[in-house]
């Protein structure tokens, strides 16, 4: 198992616990201190691209093995001459060609498009009690940055508050509060995606989403995700709480309503209960019937009166991914998200992550194969969308070159929702009466902390920004992982745009697979794209020999 470095000595950065392939840790607390890439992204932006102590230093790439396949064993091209930056309303002058005048700007969908500020999207944010929690910061992040957030599954089915009869929703609070947190900053670009599963089918969610807010919101059908090949599940320490969601209708484990439960329970031999969701396409024994199921549930929604329908699948076998992938363009889907394994999660069994299904950069590869195969046969493909395991900008350039002309957003998950605790804590301890409220865990600000500032305005160097943007009223009241989501993304963007231009691209749509080269023959045997002295070597040749 490759064993990826805990610190960056260049950048600065430490993981608390044991890193991921995207940078984070795999266990991400919400209380942690720092500092990993992408936490200290969420307070420094932009200049975190950048090594630490100029003037006093030099630097040097570590990165010079690659083993394995994996995103790390992608390599981004550059060139040293040319430029597209004409395509783009801008001329091909020096003047012009410079890293902030690429475009980051991009949309998808099939009929209606949905225009995005940053070719991101977030993972399912749903029953997991962290969403609830830091969503007043996910969702106003989102929209101000501009890009689309998922509330996924099981909302309305874990809400106390919710109201449903004859087996169907009426009232929605919590669904109700995020939807429209969101969309008190939502400006045109980005979008609410809200998430179907089986019990939300059952409950009317789609059915009480668009009677209350039309077709302003996007429905998402949900097979699964790379984290885990079964339903959602959350945990929760209350036997009341639990006997009221198997009471829901939820399958809940141990079950809470057995007398040796109950008596375990007493005693403190059982301290919580897991909450799960059921398998989808039970009755179908085959793709074909498969399939029928899928067309019907898509045609019931548009009936409905959706506009815009997605589907997100998991880490399955090629089988499930070329049906994932057939039946969304058949239906004229708008958007399907594939996640890999290597997917995160609030609440899955650990084992079932680490070793069910196909890694993201195998699955994602298929995914373009599979998408060429049906465009050679005359038929639409559906937008892609890329995630599991990603969070940096070189992250997003590789996967949206992956998969070429197809794929037009990456899917990020636990990354975004680091800003969000971030800036909570903060926000708790320079708020000490918001502290409850926006789930604060510090007492105090740690040193990892108070060497950017001790105020908002010095701590994140996307504050000002931001306030140009909104204006200082707003800032008063402005949730400090909004602002840090804020920050982050300016990291992410600026990033994006440096990659781009070395690329001679002036805008984040025309990224293709020549855009990237492969570090090893094994990831080029298994992703298609050449390794890095193949790559453009006759070429190279032609130029030697004319």
């Amino acid at each position: 198992m490759i064993q990826w470095p805990k610190t960056n000595d260049a950048l600065g950065t430490v993981n608390r616990g044991n890193p991921a392939e995207s940078g984070l840790c795999t266990l991400c607390r919400s209380d942690c201190q720092g500092k990993c890439e992408t936490w200290t992204a969420c307070l420094k932006g932009r200049k975190l691209l950048y090594p630490r102590d100029f003037g006093r230093i030099t630097s040097g790439s570590a990165n010079t093995t690659h083993v394995g396949v994996n995103y790390n064993n992608l390599r981004i091209q550059g060139y040293n001459y040319g430029s597209n930056a004409a395509a783009h309303g801008l001329s091909n002058s020096a003047d012009d060609c410079i890293f902030p005048n690429v475009s980051l700007e991009s949309e998808f969908g099939y009929q209606l498009k949905t225009k995005v500020k940053l070719p991101i999207m977030t993972g399912a944010l749903g029953s997991t009690f962290i969403a609830a929690k830091y969503w007043e910061s996910f969702a106003t992040g989102a929209a101000l940055v501009g890009f689309p957030i998922v509330i996924g599954e099981n909302v309305v089915g874990i809400d106390k508050q919710a109201v449903l009869e004859n087996g169907k929703v009426v009232k929605a609070p919590e669904l109700d509060r995020r939807i429209n947190t969101y969309m008190k900053y939502f400006s045109g670009y980005g979008a609410i995606i809200v998430q179907i599963n089986v019990e939300d089918a059952r409950n009317g969610v789609a059915e009480y989403v668009i009677d209350k807010y039309g077709d302003d919101i996007i429905v998402e059908i949900k097979w699964g995700q790379g984290a885990k090949n079964i339903g959602g599940e959350i945990q929760v320490s209350d036997i009341e709480y639990a006997t009221f969601l198997k009471n829901r209708g939820y399958v809940v484990d141990p079950d809470p309503t057995k007398p040796e439960v109950i008596e375990g329970y007493k005693h403190g031999a059982i301290k919580s209960f897991a909450r799960h969701s059921r398998l989808g396409f039970t009755e179908a024994t085959n793709a074909e019937e498969a399939e029928a199921a899928f067309m019907k549930q898509v045609e019931y929604l548009r009936g409905l009166g959706y506009k815009r329908i997605t589907l997100k699948t998991g880490a399955f076998g090629t089988e499930a991914l070329a049906m994932a992938m057939k039946f969304a363009s058949k239906a004229n889907l708008d958007l399907l998200t594939i996640d890999g394994a290597g997917g995160g999660t609030g609440m899955s069994p650990w084992n079932m992550m680490e070793t069910w299904g196909v890694p993201s950069i195998l699955l994602h590869s298929k995914a373009y194969e599979y998408a060429n195969i049906l465009k050679s046969t005359g038929q639409r493909v559906v937008d892609l969308a890329f995630g599991g395991g990603l969070a940096r900008e070189d992250h997003i350039i590789k996967a949206l070159s992956l998969g070429g002309e197809f794929t037009k957003l990456v899917c990020l998950g636990r990354s975004i929702m680091i800003p969000g605790f971030l800036g909570s804590n903060i926000e708790g301890v320079l708020k000490p009466e918001r502290k409850a409220e926006v789930n604060g865990n510090w007492s105090e600000l740690p040193k990892s902390v108070v060497e950017h500032g001790t105020k908002a305005e010095d701590i994140f160097a996307g504050y000002y920004d931001l306030q140009a943007v909104v204006g200082p009223e707003a800032m008063k009241t402005m949730p400090y992982g909004a602002i840090a989501i804020w920050t982050m993304a300016d990291k992410l963007a600026a990033g994006l745009q440096q990659f781009l231009a070395g690329l001679r691209k002036f805008s984040v749509t025309e990224l293709d697979r020549g855009d990237i080269y492969s570090a090893n023959r094994e990831t080029e045997k298994e992703t298609g794209i050449p390794f890095i002295t193949d790559a453009g070597d006759e070429k190279a040749k032609a130029i030697l020999k004319g």
